[in-house]
């Protein structure tokens, strides 16, 4: 399927879940990412921040887990720049959040975090397919952002299974190591699993 296609039916999907499967899904996600990932072996996790009014997953189930179990693992969330690009502040239990002009909390007076120090990334997206390449809201924020951090775990997010296949996926888009969706992980690329 085409991208602009997958982002209209998978909008449309997301619009339909009722609150308490967005909530079951999202917690099936934050499962599997503390069964599946080394994440004691992270130092710095890059985590998005769910934009309510897109219907994205919980993503504080895994922040709040992680601050309670992973304490010497940093948090680290993206601020969007007018320009475009992405810069990455800490997060942590008292830091203050403001919303940006899109809705999206962002921290105040948080320290910057370079992205060389991101051990890995949760990526926001709206589809993937088998071959781990995802789709998002296509404003290209973290096919860029991700340039700057090649060595970080690419980890997708995603609240539906996969497609078989986008077909209009270029050079440019940054695949995915692995995807957690609500009924499994998905790898493409194995850097690292719990227990090995």
């Amino acid at each position: 399927m085409l991208k602009a296609d997958l982002r209209r039916e998978m909008l449309a999907r997301r619009r339909a879940l009722s609150n308490a499967e967005l909530a079951r899904r999202s917690a099936e996600l934050a499962a599997h990412l503390f069964a599946e990932f080394d994440l004691g072996a992270w130092r710095t996790v890059h985590v998005f921040l769910p934009l309510e009014r897109q219907r994205e997953p919980d993503t504080w189930l895994i922040i709040r887990r992680l601050w309670a179990y992973f304490p010497r693992v940093q948090v680290v969330v993206p601020v969007v720049q007018l320009d475009g690009q992405l810069t990455h502040r800490l997060l942590g239990p008292e830091t203050e959040l403001q919303p940006n002009t899109w809705g999206i909390p962002e921290p105040l007076g948080a320290p910057a975090v370079a992205a060389t120090n991101i051990d890995a990334v949760l990526l926001p997206l709206l589809a993937f397919d088998v071959q781990g390449h995802r789709v998002g809201y296509g404003k290209g924020f973290y096919d860029r952002f991700l340039q700057e951090c090649p060595k970080a775990q690419r980890i997708g997010l995603s609240l539906e299974p996969p497609v078989e296949r986008i077909t209009d996926a270029w050079p440019g888009d940054v695949p995915l190591h692995a995807c957690i969706a609500p009924e499994r992980v998905w790898w493409f690329d194995e850097p690292q699993h719990a227990g090995e």
